[in-house]
């Protein structure tokens, strides 16, 4: 079978309440009315400014709406969210016992029982499987127990595997990886991949911060953008700055083997004048 899986290091946020959907709907870039128990959803919080502050998918089974955001940042997350809740019947627990895991290769939404689209989601064996919202190339997601998920995993015979496989597939098909590759409070939506990762409702009402993302875009105001690259030198690693015939045009962001994610001005992309470097040695496009 060509699938595997790993698992990945993930906080994991319960929301509990009656309002918890209509309170995050006037928060976060993606539209929670999307959220059921056959799609999730990849969604962000931002400053008023448009700057990032958190990614995550949001997935419900039916009794609450579940979090999968970054490791070690559930915390910052549940604080933040708290100072809108007032009177909203919506309450947020970091649920320390759920884990996520990650399945990929060609056969994974096949291996998985999925519909390949994105956010296709479906309970198996109390375990939330749902295919991966921001590109199916990256295979699925379940959240659950991890003594579940590994029995469902091993009930359908998916090998484990190392996690730098998934990390080197996710910087090749040019995904942020939550603070990794996006900076709190600087990086935008748009220069870290977004609209294409189907993480920014264009149509639903406002939400912190949607006035200046949509300015960006429309007045097209985006310089800079997430891009892949393979390293030619062992010293390329995450932040070191990329040149163009001398001029700081980016910023390594992530590196998994050879693989390498820079935040690179778009400008300096299309050039015809040189070879981009870094750490003094060229960078190569895959």
């Amino acid at each position: 079978m060509s699938a595997s899986y790993v698992q990945l290091p993930r906080d994991v946020v319960a929301l509990n309440g009656a309002d918890c959907r209509s309170f995050l709907q006037g928060l976060v870039s993606q539209d929670m009315e999307r959220v059921s128990e056959t799609m999730s959803v990849y969604s962000a919080l931002l400053t008023p400014q448009g700057k990032y502050l958190h990614d995550f998918f949001v997935m419900t089974d039916g009794a609450r709406l579940w979090i999968d955001c970054e490791a070690g940042r559930a915390d910052d997350l549940i604080q933040r969210l708290s100072r809108f809740r007032l009177r909203a019947d919506a309450q947020f627990e970091n649920s320390e016992d759920m884990a996520v895991f990650a399945v990929f290769g060609p056969e994974a939404p096949k291996a998985m029982g999925l519909d390949a689209n994105p956010g296709f989601t479906r309970v198996i064996a109390d375990t939330l499987a749902y295919t991966d919202p921001r590109d199916v190339a990256l295979g699925c997601r379940l959240l659950g127990n991890q003594l579940s998920v590994e029995a469902v995993l091993n009930s359908r015979g998916i090998p484990e595997t190392d996690f730098t496989h998934y990390d080197a597939l996710r910087i090749s098909l040019e995904i942020p990886d939550g603070s990794r590759d996006m900076e709190v409070e600087k990086s935008t939506l748009l220069e870290s991949n977004f609209d294409r990762l189907n993480g920014i409702d264009w149509e639903k009402g406002c939400y912190i911060g949607q006035e200046l993302t949509a300015r960006t875009k429309y007045r097209g105001l985006v310089k800079r953008q997430l891009s892949a690259f393979r390293a030619t030198h062992e010293r390329q690693i995450a932040g070191e700055p990329v040149f163009l015939q001398g001029q700081n045009v980016g910023e390594i962001r992530s590196r998994c083997g050879d693989h390498l994610l820079v935040s690179i001005r778009i400008d300096a992309l299309g050039s015809d004048d040189g070879k981009l470097a870094a750490a003094g040695n060229p960078l190569n496009r895959p």
